[in-house]
């Protein structure tokens, strides 16, 4: 799981996202280059992630499946076949809440977003604060034919990535 903390800040780093202090989030504002600014634009990467904060759990719901690729539609779809089997759960059905206990008031009083856009690749930090415990999370997207799919989602404070779950 460090390498995946790692993985997650050098990635972080690497897209300019180091710096979001004037977002509430990390360090100064990123550049126009990569932020798209408010509001939430119908079809963004921000405006698929935003009902996953309205919703707990929505992450694992099959008719939500159509909002993600691979890898992470390959781990989503290997714990759905392995919860069918009886053999038990493999992901965490809060996973956007960072496993974290959910009060929807503090979390929707806290919930702060940036998003960060280049070419098909594009990426969501969410922010917010459970019980005076900051978290972090990062959304990954690829654009496919025309739409934004999630790719993977990353805890930058809970140290884990969905791609890097094994459900089998």
């Amino acid at each position: 799981m460090a390498r995946a903390l790692a993985l997650a800040t050098m990635c972080l780093l690497a897209a300019g996202l180091s710096s979001i202090a004037g977002q509430g989030l990390f360090g100064a504002p990123l550049s126009a280059e990569y932020v798209r600014a408010a509001p939430v634009q119908p079809g963004s990467p921000t405006a698929v992630v935003k009902p996953f904060y309205e919703h707990v759990g929505l992450e694992l719901d099959l008719a939500q499946r159509n909002h993600f690729v691979d890898p992470a539609k390959s781990v989503l779809d290997k714990s759905d076949a392995l919860r069918k089997s009886g053999q038990g759960e493999c992901l965490d059905p809060n996973m956007a809440l960072d496993n974290a206990a959910y009060d929807r008031a503090e979390i929707d009083n806290s919930l702060k977003t940036v998003e960060a856009v280049k070419g098909d690749e594009a990426k969501v930090i969410v922010a917010f604060t459970v019980a005076g415990n900051p978290h972090r999370l990062e959304w990954k997207f690829r654009k496919v034919d025309g739409d934004w799919k999630v790719t993977d989602l990353l805890s930058v404070t809970g140290e884990w990535a969905l791609s890097q779950y094994q459900c089998e």
